[in-house]
């Protein structure tokens, strides 16, 4: 198969395979510039993969600190309710947001074996 003739910034040429029936790849084809620039604009506005362990990681020390804080009497139980649930609806909506950031990466994977395979999923 064909290699992608696009001369990249480092004026080296591209090393990927062209797309089937065409002369550049998914990456350099003048066809999809609109689909690469909106998957680029989601770029940088979701933590990285350690974030949400390192948030998951804070909720519990603080429901931890919480309880201790109820038991040895220190924190009004009402007070440790309305915490321990907005707590809760924090580490809900994280699972949310991994669960999307997980099938934007299977998409994504999807796409490209696709790509791989000559198929288009995403209409131009």
């Amino acid at each position: 198969m064909a290699k992608c003739s696009a001369i990249k910034a480092d004026n080296g040429r591209c090393k990927v395979e062209a797309m089937p029936g065409a002369e550049w790849c998914w990456n350099h084809h003048p066809d999809y510039e609109e689909a690469r620039r909106r998957r680029a604009s989601k770029g940088g506005k979701r933590g990285g993969r350690g974030r949400p362990l390192v948030e998951l990681a804070d909720v519990k020390r603080q429901l931890r600190e919480l309880a201790e804080d109820v038991i040895a009497g220190r924190t009004d139980r009402g007070n440790a309710a309305v915490a321990g649930q907005l707590l809760g609806t924090f580490l809900r909506a994280a699972s949310v947001e991994l669960k999307v950031r997980e099938q934007d990466e299977i998409l994504q994977r999807l796409d490209a074996l696709e790509h791989q395979k000559g198929g288009n999923r995403w209409p131009a």
